[in-house]
């Protein structure tokens, strides 16, 4: 039972560590992939919070690894 409560409470850092890589890498990739174009420049943003979206979702996963 030991061995199964470490385990969640690595999984559980891992996915919160996803969550902000996630933010970050969101961001990140928005101002990299930018391009000259509206069209590039729109699909940089949507790209951005694509990636942006799934920091909720580790955070969801991170909070249930904890509470298991």
């Amino acid at each position: 039972m030991e061995l199964l409560y470490f385990d969640m409470e690595l999984i559980a850092i891992a996915l919160a560590a996803l969550g902000f890589i996630s933010i970050v890498g969101s961001i990140f990739i928005w101002n990299i992939k930018k391009g000259e174009t509206a069209e590039e420049k729109a699909h940089a943003e949507r790209f951005g919070i694509f990636i942006g979206l799934w920091a909720p979702t580790f955070f969801a996963l991170a909070v249930l690894a904890k509470v298991i």
